[in-house]
């Protein structure tokens, strides 16, 4: 029978990290249990804090894994319910070029990927050189440890591997120059975006430390259009969690999830860690899988969650996505789209080709282009809801494409008119009026008739 060892450790996953993990270690033999982790591949992030992020997504597996093996010493191992939910979700990489790979395959092509990467990491393979050969990046190194092989690298990420190994650098250097010498560059490649997200996961971060908790915000009731955007990244998740009709797909980067829908002609983009101006929320709907964009309608990162919430729900509950391609958008289009702030005294105004309803206090409205809703192959918006000091330096924005669906815009509107959403309440120190930040350009939508099956 195994002996116990005075050491707990709980698994969790990591506070920001999408797939990384965390470990937390308590006991008078909580380092039996640090160093058995440290071999497997995890780092420190703070005292008796350790993290495993990898470059292959696959952490729950390997956390899981070395749970097993911990319990195995004699250490108890808990594992947070959010853990084993991600340990037990089934995923797969989307145009995965090994096709014929099963899923063990590929954990075992992406592990070799993740121990190259930790040699390079570690200092124990040495980058003398890399290229870009047109599809992915090459690179040329040795092995530090005696006897060691320099290896000619192909790939980033997880798909990087071994393509061949040489007898010594003068080898490697010569044969790497007689195939990318026009695009040879001294040392290694710049870090990937999955790799600098992996270096973040590993800084050092606060666990509870039993100091007292700071005091809790207070939330005030406002408009919605005054409302904090909130938790982007969660609302994505609960929305996914209570539709199962749209799957969840993930990218080759961190930065990106998508979600589509069974019939694949919605699909809806959430790009993570943006700045609150920058367009962090995509929806297109297409006729058929393979057709062209019909409409969509693009978000910035400062959107109130309840406008992003009135959205998703009409993407999952709406009867209907999409518009008759070819028609035009008529004064019957743009007067049911805007109804609910006619009818709340909203003010209306024509100015050249624009059409905007705006509230008393004129800082939120609505903008119709005309000109753009008749262009169909331009990039210009047809619609763009905002809110903030004007329309051209809104806090936030979303932009519609012209055929987007008239309900979905009603409901947009008549969330500005009616709904209320929380924001926290500023101290005295920061007095009551909303901030006025430095001014930007809109961002433009991209031409939904020539764009590329891509969101």
């Amino acid at each position: 029978m195994t002996a116990s060892i005075d050491a707990y450790v709980r698994l969790d996953t990591h506070p920001t990290h999408p797939s990384a993990v965390q470990a937390v270690l308590t006991g008078t033999q909580a380092r039996v249990a640090s160093m058995a982790l440290e071999a497997a591949g995890w780092s420190a992030a703070a005292t008796d804090v350790l993290v495993l992020a990898r470059i292959d997504h696959e952490e729950p597996y390997w956390a899981a894994d070395a749970a097993k093996r911990l319990t195995a010493e004699g250490i108890t191992v808990e594992i947070t319910p959010r853990l084993l939910e991600a340990i037990d979700e089934e995923w797969a990489w989307p145009n995965y070029p090994m096709p014929w790979c099963t899923r063990s395959e590929i954990r075992e092509v992406s592990n070799q990927a993740q121990k190259i990467h930790d040699a390079i990491r570690n200092g124990h393979l040495v980058i003398h050189a890399h290229a870009h050969d047109g599809h992915t990046t090459v690179a040329v190194g040795t092995y530090l440890h005696p006897g060691g092989k320099s290896v000619y690298l192909h790939g980033e990420d997880h798909l990087r591997q071994i393509a061949d190994t040489l007898d010594s650098p003068a080898e490697a250097l010569v044969a790497f120059e007689k195939v990318h010498a026009a695009e040879m560059r001294p040392g290694p490649a710049r870090l990937t975006d999955t790799e600098r997200a992996a270096i973040a996961a590993r800084t050092v971060f606060d666990v509870t430390t039993g100091k007292p908790e700071p005091s809790r915000p207070q939330l005030e009731t406002v408009p919605v259009y005054l409302a904090d955007a909130g938790d982007h990244d969660a609302l994505l998740d609960t929305f996914l969690d209570t539709h199962g009709e749209f799957e969840k797909w993930r990218t080759w980067s961190d930065e990106t999830t998508h979600a589509i829908h069974e019939s694949q002609t919605l699909r809806i983009e959430r790009v993570h860690e943006t700045h609150p101006r920058e367009t962090t929320w995509t929806v297109a709907a297409y006729e058929t899988p393979v057709s062209d964009r019909i409409w969509h309608l693009t978000a910035t990162g400062a959107t109130p969650g309840p406008v992003l919430q009135t959205l998703l729900h009409y993407l999952a509950e709406g009867d209907g996505w999409d518009t008759a391609v070819g028609g035009p958008v008529d004064e019957k289009t743009v007067s049911a789209a805007t109804r609910p702030l006619t009818e709340a005294g909203w003010e209306h105004s024509v100015d050249g080709r624009w059409i905007r309803w705006t509230n008393l206090t004129g800082d939120a409205g609505v903008q119709f282009d005309a000109f753009a809703a008749q262009s169909t192959h331009s990039s210009l918006a047809t619609w763009t809801v905002w809110a903030g000091p004007n329309v051209n330096r809104a806090t936030w924005v979303v932009q519609a494409s012209p055929y987007t669906p008239a309900p979905l815009l009603a409901s947009l509107a008549e969330d500005l008119a009616q709904a209320t959403g929380t924001r926290t309440a500023p101290t005295a120190s920061q007095g009551t009026t909303q901030p006025i930040t430095t001014p930007s350009n809109l961002p433009q939508i991209p031409n939904q008739q020539s764009a590329s099956r891509g969101l």
